[in-house]
Order: structure tokens, then C-alpha cells, then sequence
């Protein structure tokens, strides 16, 4: 499986190869502790992963994927994207520091802003959640071509957000 390329991840055939290192699906393997350097290696590849995860790949398909999934559900992580989110509304609604950079769709953020509200309790409660959910709302966070900063996205924010915020049920599986 080739991962997911983004601009500027310029990775030869042999590295990708090594980073998606294939197993099969429910391959106990996958579940498996990961070693410092597996998971220095999905920190690095964060973004693709992540992107991976976001599309509904499933983490056990990878060693990486799986490494990046555990890390991206724990609660202290879940919790300080959350608080990112929180961030990004008040900034929105104009109650960010003065003179704060903004240089995101502000009418479009505030106008999500229930939908955000309903999304940072999903993601700072402390139930179990599937990381597609989590990776969802990392991609709308961090995504300059998304609808958070991009005003040609034609992807509305509040039912992007929807999206993530049902794959943060907790009655949804954690592992596909």
C-alpha cells in the first residue's frame, strides 16, 4: 500500500515501503507495543498518517498506522486538540489576543461554533474513541486547503466536523 503523498513529503519507494511495513488486517502484530523508534517514525510521518487515518484507513493495516492511532487516542492528546479547537473558536469570535495573527475563515468558524462545542466533548471525555474521529479532526485543524483557513473549500465546516464528531461515538469501534 502506498500512503498517502502530500506536498513536500518527498520519501523514496524503499523509505515508504519501510514506514507502511504491510500486515494483514487483525494481524496481532499490529496491536503490538510500539518500540521508540516506531513511534519517533509515525511522529515524523504525523501528517500523512494521519491523513490515512482521516480517509478511513484502518489502523491495523500498518505497524506505523497502528503506532500513530494509539498515540493520537490517549486522552491527554485528545484532550489538548480539544483545547486547540476551543482556541481557534474564540479567536473566531474575536476574543483572541490583540494583534493575534488571523488568518482564518472567522464567519465560518463562529457560525460551527455549537458544532465545535459538541466536538471538544467528544474528544476531551474520557471514553474510548476510534482514531478516524481524532485524525479527522487533526485534518480540519491543520489543513490549509480545508475550510478552517481556505475560503474556496466548497467542504462546509459544521458537517465536516459532523463527520469526525460520529466517528468519536464511542459506540463506534476504537479498531476496524
Amino acid at each position: 500500500m502506498r500512503g498517502i503523498r502530500t506536498h513536500g513529503d518527498h520519501r523514496s519507494a524503499e523509505t515508504e515501503q519501510q514506514l507502511h511495513d504491510e500486515l494483514t488486517p487483525g494481524d496481532p502484530l499490529a496491536l503490538r507495543p510500539s518500540g521508540r523508534a516506531e513511534r519517533v517514525r509515525a511522529r515524523i510521518a504525523s501528517t500523512t498518517l494521519d491523513g490515512q487515518l482521516a480517509a478511513g484507513v484502518p489502523p491495523e493495516s500498518s505497524r506505523l498506522l497502528a503506532t500513530r492511532a494509539r498515540a493520537i487516542v490517549e486522552l491527554s492528546r485528545r484532550q489538548a486538540l480539544a483545547r486547540d479547537w476551543e482556541h481557534l473558536l474564540r479567536v473566531a469570535r474575536g476574543n483572541g489576543k490583540p494583534g493575534q495573527v488571523r488568518r482564518v475563515r472567522a464567519a465560518r468558524i463562529a457560525a460551527a461554533g455549537q458544532v465545535i462545542g459538541e466536538l471538544t466533548e467528544r474528544l476531551g471525555a474520557p471514553l474510548p474513541v476510534g482514531a478516524r474521529g481524532v485524525a479527522m479532526a487533526t485534518v480540519l485543524l491543520t489543513d490549509a486547503t480545508g475550510p478552517v483557513y481556505n475560503s474556496r473549500s466548497r467542504e462546509p465546516l459544521a458537517s465536516a466536523l459532523q463527520g469526525a464528531i460520529e466517528q468519536l461515538d464511542p459506540a463506534q469501534p476504537v479498531f476496524t
